[in-house]
């Protein structure tokens, strides 16, 4: 009987994770689809404590100490964790995810060796374990290279032949993969370590020399990762919800990717093996390589500018994020819309550091669902727009990835702000973007540069239009 409950309560769980899945495509279903697909995980791990009957647990305490002291950290953390560092924690609990895949290969391979059932065991069982193990180690320190590069512990580190080594390091690892399973040496043992050793090796490499630039893609890339690690766990106990959850989460992750891409305008090897990007330029500069010049504006000037006009679109970057600036940019929102003025955002699919980074960043400080705008059906509306405001974006607006072959961003969809009447950009300095490449559009004539932090321009420039 209880056979039969676990199996119905992991079809519900199944379902629920579909369902959950479907919901967070659309911003303001999201949050309620994120809450189904955890309910739909509570039962599955409540229901294999309780139901599942192929091994007696009498360890209860380990098992439910652990899950309270996970929930708590998991819970404080998301709690406690600020907008700008939200891709770091993607990452990171991206690769705990990975970590658990890893140690299940482990654990399993391990029990496996003590009842001396390695010999019998079928080739097939073996493969996934040993993809578990692969896969997850990759997932699980390729995340924490991320986290610490997102998060400005680690900077890009390129080896000679970097990709020379990393791709010579996988054949090493497929190699003695097949020969472990197929030959079934006695040091079956011995090869299995020195696999997860060189995984965890490779799991470093890979993510270390891909630009900063790239790091939406490589999220994502991870992400599939752990769910295709997942999916083997599920092969190994015949676990349902386990297998659809972990397939779930490899194809969205994929998907994802391919999507981040289509968006960069580039291939997932050129990704991988171009070293695009990287941490951003420092080089300041008021006169462009082509011979043109910044234009300043102040405060006030921006204000008139902004309160007089029809429409205005806002372009908002990963320095809107840095300096906390979406509560007071949506301030600036409403009082232009209650001046008559309409008001859009213009979202870049690869804007900030993580897909979908600009959308949550603005539904945190209420901006309506209807007013974010993705790039496809922004861009033709930018030739009738009276200004635009770009706040921190830079490489998403660059018009070299459309005018300049030799350009790293060469042939990246990007925002055609540079169609609008009037352009303002809000930045700190006149240092590079992160890909570390110059701005054209600084130095347009219809561009003015407004400088200064983003949270405090935007304050001074609401008090401005108040006054007027």
């Amino acid at each position: 009987m209880n056979k039969e409950i676990l199996q119905l309560i992991y079809l519900v769980g199944s379902i629920s994770f579909m369902i959950g899945l479907k919901m967070l495509s659309k911003p303001d279903t999201a949050r309620k689809g994120n809450l189904i697909a955890a309910f739909g995980m509570t039962i599955a791990i409540l229901g294999t404590i309780f139901l599942y009957e192929g091994i007696k647990i009498s360890n209860y305490g380990w098992i439910f100490g652990g899950l309270i002291i996970g929930t708590l950290l998991g819970t404080l953390s998301a709690k406690k964790v600020k907008m700008t560092k939200m891709p770091e924690m993607v990452s990171l609990f991206n690769g705990m995810g990975g970590a658990c895949a890893m140690l299940i290969s482990a654990v399993e391979f391990t029990h496996l060796t003590h009842n001396h059932e390695i010999g019998a065991l079928p080739k097939g069982h073996l493969l996934i374990i040993m993809l578990g193990l692969i896969i997850g180690s990759i997932s699980f320190v390729g995340s924490l290279v991320a986290w610490g590069k997102l998060s400005g512990h680690l900077g890009d580190k390129t080896l000679k032949l970097q990709q020379v080594v990393n791709i010579g390091l996988l054949l090493l690892i497929l190699g003695i993969t097949c020969y472990t399973i197929m030959v079934g040496p006695p040091e079956t043992i011995t090869y299995f370590y020195a696999i997860w050793g060189l995984s965890v090796l490779y799991g470093i490499l890979f993510v270390m020399p891909i630009g900063g630039a790239d790091m939406p893609v490589v999220i994502s890339l991870l992400n599939s990762f752990t769910g295709v690690a997942a999916a083997m766990g599920g092969f190994l106990y015949d676990n349902k919800v386990m297998l659809v959850g972990g397939i779930l989460v490899g194809s969205a992750g994929t998907l994802l990717t391919l999507v981040m891409c289509k968006a960069m305008n580039r291939s997932l090897t050129n990704v991988l093996i171009g070293n695009f990007g990287g941490g951003g330029g420092n080089g300041e500069s008021t006169t462009s390589l082509s011979g043109g010049h910044v234009r300043e504006i102040n405060v006030g000037d921006t204000a008139i500018l902004l309160k007089y006009a029809n429409n205005v679109i806002i372009v908002p970057g990963y320095g809107l994020a840095v300096a906390q600036a979406q509560h007071v940019c949506h301030e600036l929102e409403e009082i232009l819309e209650k001046e008559g003025v309409g008001v859009k955002y213009a979202i870049h699919p690869v804007a900030g550091r993580m897909p979908g980074h600009m959308n949550v960043l603005l539904a945190e400080s209420n901006v309506s669902y209807d007013k974010l705008i993705e790039m496809e059906h922004i861009n033709p509306e930018f030739s009738t727009t009276d200004v635009v405001l770009v706040v921190g974006a830079n490489d998403v607006v660059n018009p070299a990835a459309k005018t300049d072959p030799s350009s790293p961003i060469y042939g990246m969809p990007i925002l055609d702000v540079e169609n609008a009447k009037n352009i303002i950009v809000m930045k700190r300095s006149m240092k590079a973007g992160y890909a570390g490449i110059e701005n054209e559009l600084f130095f347009q004539p219809k561009t003015s540069m407004l400088f200064g932090d983003a949270k405090g321009t935007l304050t001074k420039l609401v008090s401005e239009i108040k006054a007027l």
